[in-house]
């Protein structure tokens, strides 16, 4: 048991404890909220916003009445799943702006622009496509394998979510 010496202790040292005070020590325990490691229900990467994650969750969260903890947790799970397939759709249009500019770069390099202005940006889009596709790292099939996974983690949370009578707030007032 605690000695009332230490908790007097304890109160002083409470006092002169006053968080960081530097710009770096600041920046570095915003981040104290961001999750992180095997235990995260969502990695949260240094180019995305805890914040904007955590509206995200509070949004889905919203729109599920959770009644017990396995619930609460699969709704939590759910919010992770549709953020990272967010994510996999930005990832896959940044590798198409990636393609597009070596597409437009090896234009203005080989001087065939002016040769190809008839050329639509479906065309360029083809091209990107065609080239992402070819890439020996196949980024547009892990791409593809990793939301598929996503996409079948959501229907199982979603029908989990289903057969424990989760059903919407809105959805509860309507007589079926």
């Amino acid at each position: 048991m605690t000695s009332s010496r230490q908790i007097e202790a304890n109160r002083r040292n409470a006092q002169l404890s006053t968080g960081p005070v530097t710009e770096e020590g600041k920046k570095r325990s915003r981040q104290n909220a961001v999750r992180h490691g095997l235990t995260a229900e969502t990695v949260i990467d240094a180019l995305e916003g805890a914040e904007d994650y955590a509206a995200f969750e509070m949004a889905v969260t919203a729109d599920y009445d959770a009644q017990s903890a396995v619930e609460r947790e699969l709704v939590l799970r759910l919010a992770s799943v549709l953020w990272r397939l967010r994510r996999a759709t930005a990832i896959e249009s940044g590798l198409f702006k990636i393609q597009a500019r070596h597409l437009l770069e090896f234009r203005q390099t080989r001087r065939a622009y002016q040769q190809r202005q008839n050329s639509s940006a479906f065309d360029d889009l083809t091209r990107s496509y065609v080239r992402l596709a070819k890439l020996p790292s196949y980024p547009l099939d892990r791409l593809s394998r990793y939301e598929a996974a996503l996409w079948r983690q959501a229907c199982q949370i979603l029908f989990t979510l289903q057969c424990l009578g989760r059903r919407r707030p809105w959805e509860r007032l309507r007589p079926r």
